[in-house]
């Protein structure tokens, strides 16, 4: 019985070709085999969001899909989004309003605030969006239903709304 697949993992714009055990997480894969450990594992049960990860374009909990799933995707860790020296606006934005205190989550939580702007700049509704035959509008309610899934035991919550909407260019 065959027990690991070759598969090609396009990370951060490089492709990296890795033979893995079939029931390898991404985020596992991201971690252990990339060693990109920007991508935190929390629970481990997708239910804290420190995991998230942005794949062809969506946001997804790394700890809850196999990597095998993903061969050829274009996936974006935190570290693909900037670097010290040139960060994205979204990093810059939580590095200025404070989004951030132990950190631990913080990785997810900008990911997830990235791909969230882009599901309401596609018009992708939410469970709050108001009227589903218009696009949905930016406001705080909207942000706070689309980041629910990622947890913050420190309480950050304020400075992240304040960091994402200075991005998304709305009053909180």
């Amino acid at each position: 019985m065959k027990h690991s697949t070759s598969v090609t993992l396009a990370v951060n714009g490089e492709r990296h070709e890795l033979t893995i055990d079939n029931r390898t997480t991404l985020l596992d894969a991201l971690r252990e085999h990339l060693h990109l450990t920007g991508t935190k594992k929390g629970c481990d049960h997708g239910q804290c969001g420190a995991c998230t990860v942005i794949v062809d374009g969506r946001r997804l909990n790394a700890c809850l899909t196999l990597a095998v799933m993903h061969d050829n995707d274009d996936i974006t860790t935190i570290e693909g989004l900037g670097q010290p020296g040139s960060l994205h606006a979204m990093q810059a934005a939580f590095v200025k309003h404070d989004g951030f205190q132990c950190g631990y989550c913080t990785p997810g939580q900008i990911c997830s605030s990235v791909a969230a702007l882009e599901e309401i700049k596609a018009d992708i509704p939410s469970h709050v969006t108001g009227d589903l035959t218009q696009p949905p509008l930016l406001t705080a309610a909207e942000v706070r239903e689309r980041m629910s899934g990622n947890i913050c035991r420190c309480g950050a919550y304020a400075n992240i709304l304040e960091a994402i909407a200075d991005v998304a260019g709305f009053k909180p």
